[in-house]
């Protein structure tokens, strides 16, 4: 399986502002400026994006005694809070080499939701860590001697049950994804590997799970059978109930000119016929009318997912790529990474992952791992 470059959980954001908008809207209109008197200091941009929201919530927090992270990432708080009452994730942690990846470690260990399983270069995970200000001693380190034989030597710690999942560390996505698709000593299962993003977007009222935005380039029906089975049970395994799927596309209706139509349609059916379970599917649906009541009731949509879907199953990669940078960059979305359809789950997370992203992240590994271990506490009949 070739992997598309860049793929990851890393979905980025640039805060710096871009000059007066008002200036540049006068400019474009060609209103002349207003004459400032000699000597006037002329008020300065604002170097980074306002937001009024934000502006109020930080009053509001201030006033309350609560940290402003707290309040906006309130769906990744829950999630953190439900995983700490599970056991630790045993986690092999491939590659940690750098002050993010191993950060990001010590921050998920400190809250109780991984025991790490450092796998790599002893001497540069030391130096790392020296470098944190941080204390290796009760930290179990497994020696590697570079990036791609990490990748395989945490396979093998999954794969002789000493760890139940794989946290990606400094090194590329399609280092540790080839050691788990490796069809020899690798982690694949019946199921097709495929990416959820767990997205906390501000001001919507639940988590919105998308896929498939990161590793399957243009999948098959077949191949979206899997992707989206993965997805119910990520949104299972986060307590989600009812899980609502909408199978989005550019339009509501079926459409033989749009093949995304005729598979979200194919899916919908193979939904009602059992051979996808866990979920309430519906499609196909335009992005609008799956998460806004008000544009599916005037599309007159009568559907029990329509405006309150939790998880988006997009056409292709790169309408899921887009969506999420859209949701990102434009709504001040964060987005936690995870790979699912393997024996265990991946968890992806990049140096640009805020604080509360990456223990997000884990913790939906842990939710994961979780409802794995209690079905295979259920014996076969």
């Amino acid at each position: 399986m070739q992997w598309p470059k860049g793929s990851s959980s890393k979905v980025g954001r640039d805060h710096t502002g871009s000059g007066n908008q008002a200036e540049r809207l006068r400019t474009r209109a060609h209103v002349p400026l207003p004459r400032i008197p000699s000597g006037t200091r002329r008020p300065m941009a604002p170097t980074h994006r306002v937001h009024k929201r934000e502006a109020i919530m930080t009053i509001a927090v201030t006033a309350q005694g609560v940290s402003q992270d707290q309040r906006r990432h309130d769906k990744y708080d829950r999630l953190v809070a439900t995983a700490q009452s599970l056991p630790k994730l045993k986690v092999a942690v491939a590659h940690p080499c750098d002050a993010a990846s191993l950060g990001a470690v010590f921050e998920a260990a400190a809250l109780g939701l991984i025991e790490p399983i450092l796998v790599g270069p002893q001497a540069r995970i030391t130096a790392a860590a020296e470098a944190l200000g941080k204390d290796l001693s009760a930290v179990r380190i497994v020696d590697a001697p570079h990036s791609h034989a990490a990748a395989e030597e945490a396979v093998n710690l999954v794969r002789s049950g000493q760890a139940e999942a794989l946290m990606k560390g400094s090194l590329h996505t399609d280092e540790i994804m080839g050691a788990v698709v490796r069809r020899e000593g690798g982690l694949r299962t019946a199921r097709r590997i495929s990416h959820c993003f767990v997205m906390d977007v501000p001001d919507h009222e639940t988590a919105l799970i998308i896929t498939d935005a990161a590793v399957n380039i243009a999948p098959t029906l077949e191949d979206k059978v899997h992707i989206l089975q993965n997805a119910i049970d990520l949104a299972r395994a986060m307590r989600v109930d009812p899980v609502r799927v909408a199978i989005l596309s550019a339009m509501e209706t079926v459409n033989p000119k749009v093949p995304s139509t005729i598979e979200a349609a194919a899916l919908c059916k193979m939904a009602d016929r059992g051979q996808i379970t866990g979920g309430i599917v519906d499609g196909p649906l335009a992005l609008d009318n799956a998460i806004d009541l008000g544009a599916a009731k005037i599309k007159k949509i009568q559907s029990p997912v329509a405006g309150q879907a939790n998880v988006l199953v997009v056409p292709d990669l790169e309408a899921g790529n887009m969506l999420a940078k859209s949701l990102t960059f434009l709504a001040d979305a964060d987005a936690a990474g995870i790979v699912l359809g393997a024996r265990v789950p991946v968890i992806l997370t990049s140096r640009a992952d805020s604080t509360i992203t990456r223990l997000a992240s884990c913790a939906v590994a842990s939710l994961v791992a979780d409802l794995q271990r209690k079905r295979l506490a259920v014996p076969e009949v």
